[in-house]
């Protein structure tokens, strides 16, 4: 198994540089880059000022357009121009924002603390609820409260989180006031005493948690439910029962690790969720996480930030696939992996 981890490990290297290489050569040959924003922002000016003609001529000059290029590397071929980046990622170099000037990293730093308290939280919850909801469901199978606890499920599924947290703004936010319009943090935050914040803090985290939550958690738990249901209805949990073996105890005891093993396979694969999260939920609550720098960041053709976001999210993703397959070993002992 060793020797297997190894080799999975080994492989995240080439799958990196190929996940690298095809996002950079599309960054390359998008229309709307840095420099097509320059002449953008430089012709409105002009027209602006009242120079403008009837006909829209280039605002800059050759020379001026050879010193962007070479600024933001447009200059040099693509493979060359990739391997250079690579060589800066290597060194921990994300660059410098294309928009802002500021730092790739730093602008990452600055928001992961929140993709990750968000993510956590989302994923903590989602396990509590999921895993408990889909044994009861199971285990009281076309009973009133599968069916109408199914019902809630798939209304929250087909409802669209940011949609949720639209809705829990107008009526816990603007109707009755119970809960903050968004933000992570109140005014007066750097006046409250250490129990004060970390309330706020909480208040400020409910309303946007409850809409991740509601609009991920359905596919889980009917993964749970569906699963259990084939382990209580196999042979060898029949067999147990038959010989005198309480129910409570042939699904605990028996079927339950079994139907854990597709939560397991699941749970490295959700470990990217943390830094993705909802950008659309992260817009309407007002928070600048992840997410929301990603979205914000391909609109704006801010492709440093967005190779940046992506060393990040593809390292995490690949990682979660293995902590994946270590799950799976952990919860299932048949499991060997050569």
């Amino acid at each position: 198994m060793t020797a297997y981890f190894i080799r999975r490990l080994l492989l995240i290297v080439p799958t990196f540089i190929g996940i690298t290489i095809l996002v950079f050569i599309i960054t390359r040959f998008v229309p709307g880059g840095p420099i097509e924003r320059m002449i953008a922002e430089a012709q409105m000016m002009k027209a602006q000022s009242g120079i403008s003609s009837g006909v829209q001529s280039q605002p800059l000059s050759e020379d001026q357009l050879k010193t962007l290029k070479k600024y933001y590397g447009f200059d040099k071929p693509v493979p060359q121009a990739y391997f250079e980046w690579l060589w800066k990622v290597l060194k921990f170099d994300l660059g410098t924002s294309t928009r802002y000037y500021d730092p790739v990293w730093d602008m990452i730093k600055e928001r992961l603390p929140i993709s990750i308290y968000f993510g956590v939280l989302s994923m903590i919850a989602m396990y509590s609820i999921c895993i408990p909801l889909g044994i009861a469901k199971a285990v009281k199978h076309n009973t009133g409260f599968d069916n109408v606890s199914s019902i809630l499920v798939f209304i929250g599924y087909a409802i669209p989180g940011w949609v949720v947290g639209v809705l829990f703004l107008m009526l816990f936010a603007s109707r009755w006031e119970i809960f903050p319009l968004g933000g992570m943090m109140g005014d007066e935050f750097e006046d409250f005493t250490l129990l004060e914040q970390a309330f706020d803090i909480v208040w400020h985290t409910a309303l946007p948690l409850l809409a991740y939550v509601l609009s991920s958690f359905a596919v889980m738990t009917f993964l749970m439910k569906n699963t259990l249901m084939d382990n209580l209805s196999s042979d060898y949990v029949r067999t147990a029962i038959a010989k005198g073996l309480p129910f409570k105890k042939a699904v605990f005891r028996h079927a339950m690790r079994n139907s854990l093993i597709p939560i397991a396979t699941t749970f490295g694969n959700n470990i990217s969720l943390i830094l993705t999260g909802s950008f659309l939920i992260e817009k309407v609550f007002n928070i600048n996480g992840m997410g929301l720098l990603g979205f914000e960041s391909i609109v704006e053709r801010d492709y440093p930030v967005v190779m940046g976001i992506l060393v990040i999210s593809s390292l995490l993703f690949m990682a979660g696939n293995i902590l994946s397959d270590i799950c799976v070993a952990l919860v299932d002992p048949r499991v060997r992996f050569e």
